[in-house]
């Protein structure tokens, strides 16, 4: 693994310094993980063909700019950009995937994935950040339910011992905390996706 990132980082320099072929072996190396990304987010051949070719456009740019720091990361950096990308194409037309709540707790169902390779962990951890970010905006009575919930484990029981409220007004705000998050998510058109 640390050769493969190595010799990435060598072709990074390499095309910066005006060898061309670099960009071409980088894309080769990489394409089958950037494109299977893609389309498992957009599930359209043509749209992931136009998707994968800005993302090395938008790479290509960021490396004759001079502005590519990314130590090594290479492939994680392309992930993220096409991440992003896709993004920009539900935004643009309008198809945001729809959040499912048909359980519970499905919302955190994206932070529970323990085998995570490079890529996965980057758009993990943004998906992380963006969850924290709606949590944020709760009230604080159903927050701190969540948070003793999801975060520290803590069963209903223990949740009401801790915050001297019944069983029930601790469900009952988990509940409306789950609701609300629902409601943020849809009006921020944020993508929780892993």
């Amino acid at each position: 693994m640390k050769r493969e990132l190595i010799q990435d980082a060598e072709l990074v320099s390499n095309y910066i310094r005006g060898d061309e072929g670099a960009l071409s072996v980088l894309i080769e190396r990489h394409k089958q993980k950037i494109y299977s990304f893609i389309y498992s987010k957009v599930y359209d051949r043509d749209i992931t063909e136009d998707i994968f070719q800005d993302t090395f456009i938008k790479v290509i740019r960021t490396l004759k700019r001079g502005k590519y720091n990314e130590e090594g990361k290479f492939l994680p950096w392309v992930m993220r950009i096409a991440h992003n990308l896709v993004i920009d194409h539900f935004r643009k037309n309008n198809r945001m995937p729809k959040f499912d709540n048909a359980g519970e707790f499905s919302i955190f169902s994206v932070l529970s994935d323990s085998s995570l390779n490079a890529e996965k962990s980057m758009i993990k951890d943004q998906v992380e950040s963006d969850v924290r970010r709606v949590i944020e905006e709760l009230p604080e009575d159903q927050r701190q339910v969540l948070l003793m919930r999801m975060y520290q484990d803590m069963s209903f029981k223990e949740i009401s011992e801790r915050t001297g409220v019944s069983i029930n007004t601790a469900l009952g705000r988990m509940r409306y905390a789950l609701i609300n998050m629902r409601k943020v998510i849809e009006q921020n058109n944020i993508i929780l996706t892993n």
